[in-house]
């Protein structure tokens, strides 16, 4: 199996994680990735937010689990939180922002940083304090939260994968 295929086929959503930042110059690694994404008439409508201060980490995380009615947090404690917004006047910005968050999430696990793709972006920032902390990164509200990606190194064993549904794929 090459590595391409080993990266693909073994990462995990990771829940649990130790206390320790992800290096900025690996962040910016798996970040880069992530601005090769395939997108829409090459178009390139996202843009990535990646945060390290936990404050702000926790403001955000507390409007998001507001959303869910609980008072978690929804990113697990994880040191990097990493945001993908697109435009939404690309016919193809939901599209094109998953598959930044898909480029991003295996890039991470092939440096040996484990993630979670989290959910509630675009509601996050659709509040009064979402659309203030929007504002701050320079974005205004054409922007749509697509997804938030955790970032860290998991205090735990890599959770295995669940066994693959019968009949996943269709051949014909």
């Amino acid at each position: 199996m090459n590595d391409t295929i080993k990266v693909l086929c073994e990462r995990r959503s990771v829940r649990s994680y130790k206390d320790k930042q992800v290096p900025k110059e690996i962040l910016d690694e798996i970040l880069k990735c992530g601005t090769f994404a395939p997108s829409g008439m090459g178009l390139q409508s996202a843009v990535i937010v990646a945060i390290q201060d936990k404050e702000l980490i926790k403001k955000i995380a507390k409007i998001n689990a507001s959303i869910m009615g609980r008072d978690i947090d929804p990113f697990y404690g994880a040191p990097t939180l990493v945001i993908v917004f697109t435009k939404k006047d690309i016919p193809t910005h939901i599209k094109d922002g998953s598959a930044v968050m898909t480029n991003i999430l295996n890039a991470a696990f092939s440096l040996g940083v484990d993630s979670c793709w989290i959910d509630r972006a675009k509601e996050t920032f659709e509040t009064n304090d979402g659309k203030e902390l929007l504002a701050s990164f320079n974005l205004d509200d054409n922007y749509e939260g697509i997804g938030n990606i955790i970032l860290g190194y998991r205090d735990g064993d890599l959770p295995i994968a669940k066994k693959r549904k019968e009949n996943y794929i269709i051949y014909r």
